[in-house]
């Protein structure tokens, strides 16, 4: 029996239909991914189901004392609790339980020692019922599972008593999914998840939502982690729902022959409307009573005939990086490169180097230094120690995830044209309207912007730079599906060098060749994509039993030695 069901619901704000009569049931257990473009109503979808807004018609059932719990993309706590009482709060009814247990304890010890009585005999009855009911409802361990949930979503233990209030945002998204999670609703609504944590995280939250008994509805960009958690794909298109109970993969299988019969249908539906047309109309030039009496006859039926829509083809990005000059082939190298932040020391012997044409990844847990090494590389942060050196005609050009170089008092085609003053008005609305920026909305002020709208405008200002080595940090991270794969494109066509800060495995797969992850202890590199990355890692590490355990400072002087000989066989190869 469904837990969840909506029949024929549709939504308008104003004049803009959002959705038009969908309907779709949840079961228990059921794992949903909702897709479709930015804007195609996702989000809409999930504030009616949490009761946020209303429909404008049809029903919403949803099954009774169902307990609903909603995450949204943007949220954000206000607190001056410690992380870790945030996460107590969940368990009030718990922790007072646990209030009542104790005094009830002092209650049975006093009257204990006046001998059997009727009141010991109540209080014990009440004692059992509560200790029974407390046990019930995991009383004994929720604190190791708010330690577990806190650690899985990238929470050190050293953090729990930091203040809420001093988190940064996505920290305070993290800990919002935290409480979620902790109050076990029936059905999880959950809009983009994965987008502040970093790959273990990531990799932590697919097991547990993997494993949750109630039903999921998630809203997520992240392919990768759709084709391990969900069962069943909702995509939204045109106002319209089309279900399909597969991955995410497989739904794009599916998704393309669907739509490979529907043209085929509509093209040969067009074909028969011309041709019955062509006789209608040649039946009428005859004229005569019985010719007429057919041509009639034959618009009737056609006039009966439920006539196919066309398919609309979604409006995308076109991206095309060109470099305006060949580097050489030496673009990056590192070496020896530290960082400290008063006490803390964020970046600690590191050493690569990136060659021409490589495209890599850069991977490592949230807060490991990866942003920093950008902005040193760049030179928008200064290195305590090391050896930064840009190879010969390496013209760098960076995506910040926190999109801080676009000016936010200016209009978008002022951001634009002020960087690129020798192009024409209309060669500046034409490259625009590619980024689907049309009509009055080069007008807008970089600040009134959204997420994927800002993220279309670096991508922009990126591709125009004619950058022949591009350092991007989460440049997925506001694009819907297609968006994605239309970078993914561009990237891969692209004749210059990529290095990328990332967390989206499945881009990661599609598009680097070099992985570089970042840890305490330095850079570990892995020559192949993603999936061979995670092949590496989990290969079983064998060490003798009688070898002792090595210094940090003797495993860097290995690394050193073994990054020199590395480099001695490349200038031989050259020679």
């Amino acid at each position: 029996m469904p837990v969840l069901s909506c029949s024929n619901i549709s939504k308008t704000y104003i004049v803009d239909t959002i959705l038009d009569k969908i309907s779709f049931s949840v079961e228990d257990g059921d794992k949903i991914g909702v897709i479709g473009l930015n804007g195609s109503g996702k989000t809409t979808l999930f504030n009616i189901l949490a009761g946020n807004i209303h429909e404008d018609s049809g029903q919403v059932y949803i099954q009774k004392d169902l307990k609903i719990g909603y995450l949204e993309q943007h949220t954000s706590i206000e607190s001056s609790k410690s992380i870790y009482e945030e996460c107590l709060e969940v368990f009030i009814l718990l922790i007072n339980m646990e209030a009542d247990i104790r005094k009830l304890e002092e209650s049975i010890s006093i009257e204990a020692s006046s001998g059997d009585s009727p009141e010991l005999t109540v209080l014990m009855e009440e004692y059992g019922h509560l200790s029974e009911l407390f046990l019930s409802l995991n009383g004994y361990g929720y604190k190791s599972e708010i330690r577990g949930v806190l650690k899985g979503l990238g929470f050190p233990e050293k953090d729990f008593n930091k203040e809420v209030n001093l988190l940064s945002g996505g920290q305070k998204s993290r800990l919002s999914l935290a409480k979620l999670l902790l109050q076990k609703p029936d059905i999880l609504l959950l809009d983009e998840p994965t987008n502040h944590l970093d790959i273990e995280a990531i990799d932590w939250l697919e097991k547990y939502l993997k494993d949750y008994k109630g039903a999921c509805l998630i809203i997520s960009h992240d392919r990768y982690f759709l084709d391990n958690v969900v069962n069943r794909i909702f995509y939204l298109e045109n106002l319209k729902l089309h279900i399909y109970n597969t991955n995410y993969t497989r739904f794009m299988v599916q998704r393309k022959k669907d739509m490979d019969i529907l043209k085929k249908q509509y093209e040969d539906q067009q074909k028969e409307l011309k041709r019955q047309e062509e006789i209608i109309a040649r039946f009428m030039n005859y004229g005569g009573a019985r010719y007429i009496k057919q041509a009639q006859s034959r618009q009737k039926l056609l006039n009966k005939m439920k006539v196919m829509d066309k398919l609309s083809t979604s409006k995308t990005t076109r991206i095309k990086f060109e470099p305006e000059v060949k580097s050489g082939r030496d673009v990056l190298s590192v070496e020896d490169l530290s960082k400290s932040f008063g006490d803390l020391e964020l970046l600690n012997d590191i050493n690569f180097n990136i060659y021409r044409g490589e495209r890599v990844g850069l991977i490592g847990a949230n807060g490991i230094g990866k942003t920093t090494l950008f902005k040193i590389i760049l030179g928008q942060e200064e290195k305590d120690d090391g050896l930064i050196q840009l190879g010969h005609h390496v013209m760098p050009g960076y995506f910040d995830q926190e999109m801080d170089t676009l000016n936010l008092g200016k209009t978008v085609i002022d951001e634009i044209w002020d960087d690129n003053p020798n192009m024409d008005y209309y060669g500046i609305r034409t490259i625009l309207s590619q980024f689907l920026f049309v009509g009055d909305d080069i007008f807008k002020e970089i600040e009134d912007l959204s997420g994927g709208e800002k993220g279309r405008i670096s991508l922009l200002k990126l591709m125009l730079s004619k950058a022949n080595f591009l350092l991007m940090d989460e440049p997925t991270n506001h694009l819907d599906i297609d968006s994605k794969e239309i970078l993914e494109d561009a990237l891969l066509d692209y004749q210059g060098t990529v290095f990328v800060i990332s967390h989206d495995r499945y881009f990661l797969n599609r598009v680097t060749n070099k992985i570089l992850e970042l840890t305490a202890d330095g850079i570990v590199e892995y020559v192949g994509n993603y999936d061979y990355y995670l092949e590496k890692k989990n290969e079983p590490a064998y060490e003798e039993d009688e070898e002792e355990e090595k210094t940090k400072t003797q495993i860097r002087i290995e690394k050193k030695r073994e990054k020199q000989l590395i480099q001695e066989e490349r200038d031989k190869r050259k020679e």
